[in-house]
């Protein structure tokens, strides 16, 4: 670590409206694939803590669900993992989708205006936008009480550098709160049980992914370079299960691949990843099956 110039470190929570990419916000600064990514609504479900970490500073970023009216005890437990993680920040990353700024995205900018603590915005997607667009969305937010609006593209890596100096301008000095090789807290289960769900947002139909949940089962070494992991995907009605596994298996299949692929990065080794669907009715509201779920505190 250099001695020249002071460390400087914090928390930042990162909040938005659902599909703003602040998922894929995240683990474009990170560089590895913490959080899940789709374009349904709602995917990020739990608390996500991201570690980016340089010579002269360390940023704690927290995903976090995308905001919205909850209808189910899954949803109530989303909006408080939202409120808990404004406690004790050091700065907020707002996050909106410049193609589509919505009177919601203002209202969340509005509700901001209240918390004590630097707050940037981070305008999302410029790479699917005219300048021009940029500069009118930029101007909605003028009034807003933001310390700096700055765009950006996950998906092109754009205006990212730029993005990780204004946060870190707005850091006290402070200790490295983690190791400089950790990027995050999530345990390798959870990461495999939502790089599984991640498979089935992409694959299913829009009425099913709402009610997918995934436990992990067991995750266990069969040899020096294969690991044998057991999972089961919960749903919540009989028609969704049959959606799931597909004609003679195919759509469980092609999920179980693909989430194969993923984990074997992730842990660094061939996986036997084997597969079950069962039905739940109505989990998202049932409190034992949410803490089975990992989605409310035991």
């Amino acid at each position: 670590m250099s001695t020249d110039k002071p460390f400087h470190s914090g928390f930042v929570t990162i909040i938005g409206l659902p599909n703003v990419g602040k998922s894929s916000v995240m683990n474009a600064l990170i560089g590895e694939k913490i959080a899940i990514v789709s374009s349904r609504p709602q995917t990020t479900r739990n608390r996500i803590m991201g570690v980016v970490t340089h010579e002269n500073d360390q940023i704690v970023f927290l995903d976090t669900p995308g905001v919205h009216r909850p209808r189910t005890r899954l949803g109530e437990f989303m909006m408080q993992s939202v409120t808990n993680a404004m406690d004790g920040m050091d700065c907020i990353l707002m996050l909106a989708d410049v193609s589509h700024i919505t009177e919601k995205d203002l209202e969340l900018a509005r509700d901001l205006c209240g918390q004590k603590v630097p707050k940037v915005l981070a305008l999302n997607k410029i790479d699917l936008v005219h300048p021009e667009a940029v500069l009118s969305a930029t101007a909605r937010f003028a009034d807003l009480s933001f310390d700096e609006i700055i765009p950006v593209s996950a998906r092109k890596r754009t205006g990212l550098d730029d993005l990780v100096s204004s946060l870190v301008r707005f850091l006290p000095e402070g200790p490295r709160y983690f190791p400089d090789d950790m990027i995050t807290d999530q345990p390798e289960r959870v990461i495999c049980a939502e790089i599984i769900r991640e498979k089935a947002l992409r694959h299913l139909r829009d009425e099913v992914p709402h009610g997918i949940g995934v436990e992990i089962l067991g995750i266990g070494k069969i040899s020096d370079g294969l690991t044998e992991i057991n999972a089961t995907i919960y749903c919540e009605r009989d028609a969704h299960k049959g959606i799931i596994i597909g004609r003679h298996g195919a759509m469980l299949q092609t999920i179980g691949s693909e989430a194969r692929e993923d984990i074997e990065k992730l842990l660094d080794t061939h996986v036997n990843l084997k597969l079950w669907v069962k039905i739940r009715p109505d989990w998202r509201n049932n409190p034992s099956d949410l803490k089975t779920l990992g989605y409310e505190k035991q």
